[in-house]
């Protein structure tokens, strides 16, 4: 035997007696290699109990258990794998993967935000960062690396959907309709996103353009959940009211139970002097699941002047809860306090309106899509 045989035979038991017969990271790349994926992360494990600070074995075994959509071990993994080794390659992008697929949008953003430290131009890391902060509820950030993601990758429209549903959310309004009108120049008879763009404009102002918007959805969906709804809350904000009245019969014409079109409806009847009407219109409107102020303000009113004080009381607290920053019911809740002879409580009502200087805008956004759009977590992907 010469002597560079001795010395391979002598580096192959060394490597068997520090390995042991099972439990060699070989063995698992095989398993892994052959689909064997439970057998393989118990190769991984085996590795670990044997050499816990081998931060590769804990980023091999993080993969496993990504593939077996064990995301939540996954994650465990793979942050042990950094603790031992930040510069490991790959890890922090795994990671936030591994998060970003359980939902935890949140928890992907610094693991992400690490990729790109690294390497600033990675798109894969720019559109997951995006996504995550979309996810997380954070529209101004979510929107910065998306437009970045939408930029670089113009036929993707879902992606700039989501950068488009970013901007509004994020009340940057030009931004949202310079972004939906790129969609629309594409797809011009999306119902969905002429309702979008007409929020956008609602948020810019240009209420009559809001108007043309949803109308266009109108006749192309006049089915489409919230569409005469939109066009209704606009006339309404117009105090067209007449125009408003035939949007929202429109709207429970498709929808007897849709809440907010009862609500506005309702506010039109106690406007127009028909409390009676009004009232039976607000309270089938506070029977929905999502509580809508408008209605508890004017249900408070319409009780104030049936001398029905307590359901008044009640029913204008609720609105001062639902919106603390909203003056009309503080002053209604004030004015119905003095009646009562309540001084201290009607002082601390109306001296909030004084803080207030009025009531704070009302616009679409939070009214048609009470909701940002949900990300496809099934399969935890970026559009494609």
């Amino acid at each position: 035997m010469t002597c560079r045989s001795k010395l391979a035979l002598a580096f192959v038991l060394l490597a068997s007696l520090a390995w042991g017969q099972a439990g060699r990271p070989a063995e698992a790349q095989a398993l892994e290699s052959q689909g064997k994926l439970a057998e393989a992360a118990e190769v991984w494990q085996t590795v670990i109990a044997r050499h816990p600070k081998d931060a590769a074995a804990y980023a091999s075994l993080g993969v496993v258990l990504s593939r077996q959509q064990k995301y939540q071990e996954a994650a465990a993994a793979y942050r042990k794998a950094i603790a031992l080794d930040p510069a490991l390659q790959g890890v922090q992008l795994n990671l936030g993967l591994a998060e970003y697929k359980q939902g935890n949008f949140g928890a992907a953003i610094e693991p992400f935000r690490a990729v790109l430290a690294a390497d600033p131009k990675n798109p894969q890391a720019v559109t997951l960062l995006g996504l995550s902060y979309y996810g997380a509820q954070k529209f101004t950030e979510a929107a910065k690396y998306l437009k970045m993601a939408a930029d670089s990758d113009a036929a993707n429209s879902e992606l700039r959907q989501v950068l488009a549903q970013s901007c509004l959310w994020a009340k940057d309004y030009s931004c949202a309709q310079e972004e939906f009108r790129k969609i629309l120049q594409a797809d011009p008879e999306s119902a969905s996103v002429h309702v979008l763009s007409g929020e956008a404009l609602d948020g810019l102002g240009k209420t009559s353009e809001a108007i043309e918007e949803f109308q266009v959805a109108a006749r192309i969906a006049p089915r489409e959940p919230n569409v005469h709804f939109g066009v209704g809350f606009l006339y309404w904000k117009l105090h067209q009211y007449d125009e408003a009245r035939k949007e929202f019969e429109a709207e429970l014409a498709n929808d007897p139970k849709q809440a907010q079109a009862l609500a506005y409806l309702g506010d039109i009847e106690w406007k127009n002097n028909h409390p009676e009407k009004a009232l039976e219109l607000l309270n089938r409107a506070v029977q929905g699941e999502k509580p809508i102020r408008l209605a508890y303000v004017d249900l408070g009113a319409v009780y104030t002047q049936q001398k029905q004080y307590k359901e008044a009381v009640a029913a204008l607290r609720r609105a001062v809860e639902l919106d603390p920053a909203q003056a009309d019911a503080h002053y209604r809740l004030g004015r119905l306090y003095q009646t009562l002879g309540n001084t201290a409580a009607a002082q601390k009502e109306l001296e909030k309106v004084r803080e207030l200087h009025g009531s704070a805008d009302e616009g679409l956004v939070g009214k048609i899509t009470p909701a940002p759009p949900s990300l496809n977590e099934s399969e935890g992907r970026p559009p494609q």
